[in-house]
């Protein structure tokens, strides 16, 4: 497999389990300037030379800051955008080349479930009709008979009545308006879901359930994700691999337990150790600190786009003895590091891990050396909002107060259910 920007692609050991397959993928929206002639005068360079893998029934996880490119390759993936540069590949064939009858049936089994379950939804529409909605674009999905009852399965499916589908987003909570989100994404029988910040706008305990639901119906219907949050408990909970982005471009990838036990670079341990520890008396082995904003895409810093926060840097120059406040060691000024791999760690399910450890920095051994994870004993990693899940069932089933609408018809909010299925308990996937 030929290097890219950020090195060489790191492939999985079988070809034959991928689906979903990005290589070199760029993204770049352009810089204009001027009110009538308008001119092109920069670009910013949302994704840069990112190569990843998505396998059958895993999930990858996919986690950085805010800007660093993660919904826009999202939406690269499920072409809403197009790249700029590289190659998206389903099941081994590049959707460039594919005909007009090829790329809608990609449409149909790569599927997104977006951030915001509200705004996703339209609502003028019935929750049935939204449900339905792709079997319009999608005429052989369903036989144009069996659509009432197929819309009534999928809200079984994802734990909804469904008698309630001729109600409206607006008469449903958030937990409730995102597994109508799910079922929509379900509807045309998907291989691939593309969960964009899924569970961020909800609250905690809700979280949990729908995390659960997704699990669950990935081990019934044998799904793929790429899971992007920036909630790393609700990843490690959930993910098969991981990948950090930062400013465009992947800089450490990886099994699951290699990377949150195992960190490689600098920005991941930095994330690390970031999550907050639910035990106000846990000590931290080394409290790692970001200073400042991610710089912009259009002007990205040469060498390592990481060094101008990077604390290893920072703490290597003072070693040198370089003077001043952004002093770094000069390969990272001038060097663009590559994606190197660290060796393998143990799978995720157990077993060897099926996904090379790699890190994408000059000094990688140096930042695996130095702590930033809580220490033993602290159940910062396992006490995310996805593992706090035994609660009441019905929590999710309660209306939010700030969905009341006087002027609805009907009487206002019909109070909303849940059916009455079991909360899966966290389970160490």
């Amino acid at each position: 497999m030929p290097e890219t920007a950020t090195g060489p692609a790191l492939a999985p050991t079988s070809s034959d389990d991928v689906v979903l397959e990005v290589r070199d993928l760029a993204k770049s929206y352009p810089v204009r300037q001027g009110v009538v002639l308008k001119r092109t005068v920069g670009q910013v360079q949302a994704v840069d030379g990112v190569s990843l893998a998505l396998r059958r029934g895993r999930t990858l996880g996919l986690v950085g800051e805010s800007g660093s490119g993660k919904s826009t390759l999202a939406r690269v993936l499920v072409g809403i955008e197009k790249p700029t540069r590289g190659q998206v590949l389903v099941d081994g064939e590049d959707v460039s080349t594919m005909s007009r009858g090829a790329r809608r049936e990609l449409r149909r089994n790569v599927q997104m479930v977006f951030q915001d379950p509200y705004t996703s939804l339209n609502p003028r529409m019935s929750v049935g009709e939204i449900v339905a909605e792709p079997f319009r674009i999608h005429r052989d999905a369903v036989p144009a008979g069996g659509r009432r009852r197929a819309v009534a399965e999928l809200l079984e499916l994802v734990g909804l009545d469904p008698d309630h589908a001729h109600r409206y987003p607006h008469q449903f909570s958030g937990g409730q308006r995102q597994r109508v989100g799910i079922a929509r994404a379900l509807a045309v029988k998907p291989r691939v879901l593309v969960c964009d910040e899924p569970v961020s706008a909800l609250d905690v305990s809700v979280q949990g359930q729908v995390i659960n639901l997704l699990e669950d119906l990935q081990d019934e219907l044998g799904l793929a994700y790429l899971f992007i949050a920036h909630d790393l408990a609700v990843v490690q909970h959930i993910a098969d691999e991981v990948a950090v982005m930062y400013l465009g471009r992947v800089v450490e990838e990886g099994d699951r337990p290699a990377v949150y036990d195992d960190a490689h670079h600098p920005y991941t341990k930095a994330l690390l150790s970031a999550v907050p520890v639910p035990d106000p008396t846990a000590h931290r082995d080394d409290e790692l600190m970001l200073e400042g904003d991610p710089p912009s895409p259009a002007d990205p810093p040469s060498g390592c786009r990481f060094h101008t926060r990077c604390w290893l840097a920072h703490r290597l120059a003072a070693e040198e003895g370089l003077a001043g406040d952004g002093a770094v060691p000069a390969r990272c000024r001038t060097e663009d590091p590559v994606l190197v791999p660290l060796g393998r760690a143990d799978g995720a399910r157990g077993g060897a891990a099926t996904v090379p450890h790699a890190a994408a920095c000059h000094f990688a051994r140096e930042a695996a050396a130095f702590g930033g994870h809580p220490a033993a004993g602290s159940t910062a990693a396992t006490d995310g909002p996805a593992a706090v899940v035994e609660h009441d069932a019905q929590h999710d089933a309660a209306p939010d107060a700030d969905d009341h609408h006087p002027g609805d018809g009907g009487g206002g909010t019909v109070p909303e259910t849940v059916l009455d299925r079991p909360v899966l308990e966290s389970r160490e996937r």
